[in-house]
């Protein structure tokens, strides 16, 4: 299994096993495609190494039936690896749908709620965040609350955040940062979205 080596060994008193295994926050950002594809994948890392996932979407609607979600869920019932709990807390994209903005900012909230209560348990090993960088950006929940949070959270949880305008508060935070940037997209030439590449 190929391992990768640190260019730095910080002073930081903690020993190697320590430091490699420090929970993590991820931050996928940026205007390309593939944030929560990338989020994703990583769930089925963490789903083969038997940890707990909590799934939050914010943002999409219920009514979406994503690919993402059926497959971790049938893994997550299957007894082989970790469990999968997967929560929807927005009803639609709010920056079509404006008339439901309140509706929508009222359930991204209630979803950080129940995200923060479980990082108090411990209920998962990997959190998925989708979308979450839009709330933040929005104004809906405060970056500052969600940096001390995070900071502050008990045993070994990692946590992946995605969207759009991720602040720089987080993005300096985070341990993790990645970019997608869009060089092409079939939509640029007048292709909608289709079934298995965008659900």
């Amino acid at each position: 299994m190929p391992q990768g080596q640190p260019t730095v060994v910080p002073d930081d008193g903690l020993t190697t096993r320590q430091r490699r295994n420090r929970p993590l926050v991820f931050v996928h950002t940026g205007p390309g495609k593939g944030k929560s594809t990338a989020a994703f994948g990583l769930a089925l890392r963490a789903w083969n190494q038997g940890w707990p996932i909590g799934v939050f979407q914010f943002v999409k609607s219920a009514k979406w039936k994503v690919g993402e979600e059926n497959a971790l869920k049938v893994l997550g019932a299957s007894g082989e690896g970790g469990s999968v709990a997967w929560h929807k807390m927005g009803e639609g994209w709010s920056w079509v749908q404006r008339d439901a903005q309140l509706d929508n900012e009222q359930a991204a909230k209630e979803g950080w709620e129940q995200v923060k209560r479980d990082l108090a348990a411990e209920t998962h090993k990997l959190y998925v965040l989708d979308e979450f960088a839009y709330p933040m950006h929005w104004g809906w929940i405060d970056v500052d609350e969600v940096i001390e949070v995070l900071r502050d959270r008990p045993g070994t949880q990692h946590v992946v955040i995605t969207g759009r305008n991720a602040p720089e508060k987080l993005l300096e935070f985070a341990d993790l940062v990645t970019e997608m940037t869009k060089v092409k997209h079939p939509m640029d030439a007048g292709q909608k979205g289709q079934r298995g590449i965008e659900w």
